[in-house]
C-alpha cells in the first residue's frame, strides 16, 4: 500500500497550437493557483520535416505530433514559469543536455535556481533524434557518454569551484570559477525507458523520469524499472533514495485509473496534461487526480 502522498505536476502548453492560445506565464499561475506541486516544460531545439530516427514512445516509431508545430525554448519557458509563480517546482521533461555546452547549461540552471528561490528540477535524457544532433553539429553516437560527463560537470560547476577538470569529451580550465551557485542541490532526474536510462538514474541521477501513454500504462514494467534503478544505485554504493516521476500523456479519464497502482509501487510524482480550456480546468484536473489516490 502507498505510504506517501503522490505529488502532481502540470505539463505546461509550451508547444503546438496551445502556445498561442494559452500564455505560458498565465498557465503556470493557473496551475500553481489550482494547487499543483510542479509545472513542467519539454525540449527540442529543432525538428525536421522528415526524419528516419525511430521515435521510442510509439509502436510504429513515428512521432505523434506535427513536426512543424511551434515549440518554445525549454530554458526560456522554465524562466517564464518561475517568474510567474512562487511555490511550485519548475521542471523540464526532459532536456537533452548533451546537445548543449555544459558550462552554459550549468550557468543557466544555477541562475534559474537562484531567481526562482531554489525550485528547479532538471530532467535530462540522452536524446533519440539523430537529425536534431546533426543540425546542431553535435556527435550523436557519443551522446550517452557525453550525458554522463555533462551530469558530472554540472555538479562540479554548481560547487562554484570545480576540481575535476579532465573528461573524455570536455576539459575545464585551471582556476575556473562558476557563479552563482544554486540555492539547493538541483535534482537531476534521468528520463527514458531503456536499461541505459535506468543505469544512469541509479549510478548518477537523483531519480528516474519515466514516460507512459495513458492507454498503455505498464505498472509492472515501471515497478521493474524502479527495482533496476535501485539495484544500479546499490551497486554504485549510493544510498540516497531515488525519486520516481512518471509523465503520462493522454486524456484524464485514462490517466486516473492508473494512479492508485502507481502510488502503491512508490511512484512519487505524476505529470499530466491539465485542462486549460475551462476557467477552472486546472483545479478540476487536480481534484480528479487527488480523488483517484484517496
Amino acid at each position: 500500500m502507498a505510504t506517501h502522498r503522490m505529488r502532481f505536476g502540470a505539463k505546461l502548453p509550451d508547444f503546438g497550437p496551445k502556445v498561442y492560445d494559452f500564455p505560458l506565464a498565465e498557465s503556470a499561475r493557473r496551475a500553481e493557483g489550482a494547487g499543483f506541486d510542479s509545472v513542467w516544460v519539454s525540449d527540442h531545439v529543432v525538428m525536421l520535416r522528415e526524419t528516419k530516427s525511430p521515435y521510442p514512445y510509439s509502436k510504429d516509431g513515428v512521432i505523434t505530433w506535427d513536426p512543424a508545430a511551434a515549440r518554445f525554448d525549454a530554458i526560456v519557458s522554465m524562466s517564464t514559469a518561475a517568474a510567474a509563480t512562487e511555490r511550485v517546482e519548475i521542471g523540464v521533461a526532459v532536456l537533452i543536455a548533451a546537445m548543449r555546452n555544459p558550462l552554459v547549461l550549468a550557468k543557466q540552471m544555477a541562475t534559474l535556481d537562484v531567481v526562482s528561490g531554489g525550485r528547479v528540477v532538471l530532467g535530462t535524457g540522452a536524446g533519440w533524434l539523430r537529425e536534431e544532433f546533426e543540425a546542431l553539429q553535435v556527435p550523436f553516437e557519443s551522446r550517452g557518454s557525453r550525458l554522463n560527463e555533462w551530469i558530472d560537470i554540472l555538479r562540479e560547476c554548481w560547487s562554484g569551484e570545480p576540481t575535476t577538470l579532465e573528461y573524455e569529451n570536455y576539459r575545464l580550465p585551471e582556476g575556473i570559477l562558476c557563479h552563482p551557485t544554486p540555492l539547493h542541490d538541483i535534482p537531476i532526474l534521468i528520463g527514458g525507458m531503456s536499461r541505459h536510462a535506468m543505469r544512469r538514474a541509479g549510478e548518477r541521477g537523483d531519480g528516474w523520469l519515466a514516460f507512459q501513454r495513458a492507454d498503455t500504462v505498464d505498472v509492472a514494467a515501471l515497478r521493474a524499472g524502479m527495482d533496476q534503478c535501485r539495484t544500479f544505485a546499490q551497486s554504485a554504493g549510493r544510498v540516497r533514495p531515488l525519486r520516481t516521476i512518471v509523465r503520462i500523456t493522454g486524456p484524464l479519464p485514462a490517466v486516473v485509473q492508473h494512479l492508485k497502482p502507481l502510488a502503491d509501487i512508490g511512484v512519487s510524482d505524476v505529470i499530466v496534461e491539465a485542462d486549460w480550456l475551462a476557467d477552472d480546468g486546472p483545479r478540476q484536473t487536480l481534484e480528479a487526480l487527488r480523488n483517484a489516490v484517496q
